[in-house]
């Protein structure tokens, strides 16, 4: 494998080969028994946990996921109900729009694919609320696909691994989704995009990395140049106390807590600053996640 020029230089990345076998090998003894990836889950099920786990933890979709395929255990049920009750049962998992665009994708299925979600990696893209991502990952986990999976974990292994930095650019380059096609095993692909996302989640964490337990830290660039700190763009972290996301988030509160629609003056007393609130509920009605019945408020 080709290598670039610089202070990096000096140390070569490993082969594919000397990374991809420890990594699977490593995942067949320590991956977490997670229900979206049991061979009884259907393409349905992946496709809803992918949707969940956009920026949100594990811990906080495991419920949330089983309730929902215990109400809506297809495409079909859940396109049946108004998109507000997906709404209403999204809960607190945040960034509410996903849960119009999982509505709305299965609506999509319904329409386009008589009620199955699609193998096709392009069909997949299609859907509404589907990237990149969640299309690869979706015919990786639920159909055995080869797709390099790109997710915030994957990338953050390869970037130590083979290009000896501790986090990746902020958004996957060219660069990377050719590194991560030359790195991906044809015939175990859904294994290790599965793999390398659990070693990121598990061990080559952003923040203290368990590099002793890392089933390739002989052959990691990073470890080997010292394990040297980040020098690219600062990376910020997602405030959520006294933003409108918060605001947005209790109001929507409100409303999922009301079947019918609710006055002005019950969303009145969420938030003390008028101003803040009012340009959060603008927000919700833009996004679509509110609508206006009369002079009151409503799920869609």
């Amino acid at each position: 494998m080709a290598v670039e020029s610089g202070p990096t230089a000096a140390i070569e990345a490993p082969e594919p080969t000397a990374i991809t076998a420890p990594v699977i090998e490593w995942f067949a003894e320590n991956a977490r028994d997670l229900p979206w990836r049991r061979s009884d889950c259907s393409p349905w099920g992946v496709l809803v946990s992918e949707f969940m786990l956009q920026q949100t933890p594990v811990s906080r979709v495991l419920e949330p996921w089983r309730r929902w395929l215990d109400r809506w255990p297809t495409p079909e049920a859940l396109a049946l109900e108004p998109a507000g009750e997906a709404v209403r049962a999204w809960g607190r998992l945040g960034y509410p729009r996903r849960a119009l665009r999982l509505h709305a994708a299965a609506v999509a299925i319904g329409e386009r694919h008589d009620g199955q979600v699609p193998e096709d990696h392009a069909e997949l893209l299609a859907l509404p609320g589907v990237g990149e991502y969640t299309a690869a990952a979706v015919a990786s986990f639920a159909y055995a696909r080869a797709h390099p999976v790109l997710d915030t974990n994957v990338r953050r292994v390869l970037a130590r691994v083979f290009s000896g930095t501790e986090f990746p650019p902020p958004a996957p380059t060219v660069a990377e989704r050719a590194l991560a096609r030359r790195v991906m095993p044809e015939e175990e692909a859904a294994t290790w995009a599965a793999a390398s996302m659990e070693l990121g989640a598990l061990v080559c964490t952003a923040t203290n990395p368990r590099c002793d337990a890392c089933p390739v830290v002989q052959a990691c660039r990073w470890v080997a140049l010292g394990r040297p700190a980040h020098d690219g763009p600062p990376r910020r972290g997602q405030a959520y106390a006294g933003t409108d996301r918060q605001v947005r988030g209790l109001l929507l509160q409100v409303l999922r807590e009301h079947e019918g629609p609710v006055p002005q003056h019950r969303l009145d007393i969420v938030w003390p600053d008028a101003t803040q609130r009012a340009r959060a509920l603008e927000s919700l009605l833009a996004d679509g996640l509110v609508r206006t019945s009369g002079d009151a408020f409503r799920l869609p």
